[in-house]
C-alpha cells in the first residue's frame, strides 16, 4: 500500500475519506508541480557534469548522473543515482542513493550516502540541482569523520593507493556493467 493509500485507509475509519483523498491529491499535485519546475530549471541550468530526469512517467523517481569532479581521483568517472521523492517533498528530503557501485568513504555497499543535507541539514530550499552538485562535491571532499565505508576512509589517506583501488573496482563493477 502506498503512503497516500495508507493515509486514506487510516482516515477512512473516521469517516473523513473524501477529505483525505483531497489532501493527498492536492499534496501530490503541488509536489508534481515543484518537480516539473525543477526539471525545467535543471535542463536550463547548463550545469556540466550533472543531470537527472524522471524515470519514465514516474515524476517521483528520477535517475541522476554525476561525473567525477575535475582534479580529483574521480575525474573521468560517471555514476548513476536514484532520487525518490516523497509526497512531502520539498519539506521532506528525497531518498538519494547510488545505483552504480561507488567506492567512497561516505557511501556504503548498498549505495546509501552519508551527506548532512540529505538528512538533518535538509532544507526545503534545496532542489535537484543542489543535491546533485552536493553529491558531486562530496566525491572529491569526503567527510572521513562520518565514514560509512571504513576501508575507503582508511585508503583515502594515500590518494595514489585509493585511486588504484577505485579504478580497479570501477572497471569491474561499473564500466563493465554500463546501464
Amino acid at each position: 500500500m502506498s503512503g497516500s493509500e495508507q493515509q486514506v485507509a487510516t482516515n477512512s475509519s473516521s469517516g473523513k475519506k473524501n477529505d483525505s483523498v483531497q489532501t493527498v491529491t492536492k499534496d501530490k499535485h503541488s509536489v508534481s508541480k515543484r518537480l516539473q519546475q525543477e526539471l525545467m530549471s535543471l535542463m536550463m541550468s547548463g550545469e556540466k557534469g550533472v543531470s537527472a530526469f524522471p524515470d519514465g512517467d514516474n515524476l517521483f523517481k528520477w535517475i541522476g548522473t554525476i561525473q567525477g569532479p575535475i582534479g580529483t581521483v574521480y575525474e573521468g568517472l560517471e555514476y548513476r543515482l536514484i532520487l525518490d521523492f516523497p509526497n512531502g517533498y520539498p519539506i521532506v528530503a528525497p531518498k538519494v542513493k547510488f545505483e552504480s557501485s561507488c567506492f567512497h568513504p561516505n557511501v556504503d555497499e548498498n549505495g546509501n550516502i552519508c551527506l548532512d543535507i540529505l538528512r538533518e541539514k535538509w532544507s526545503a530550499t534545496y532542489d535537484v540541482l543542489s543535491i546533485l552538485l552536493s553529491v558531486q562535491s562530496l566525491l572529491g571532499d569526503p567527510n572521513i569523520a562520518s565514514a560509512l565505508n571504513h576501508h575507503a576512509a582508511d585508503l583515502w589517506k594515500n590518494q595514489s593507493l585509493f585511486k588504484k583501488y577505485l579504478l580497479d573496482k570501477y572497471d569491474k563493477e561499473v564500466r563493465n556493467k554500463k546501464f
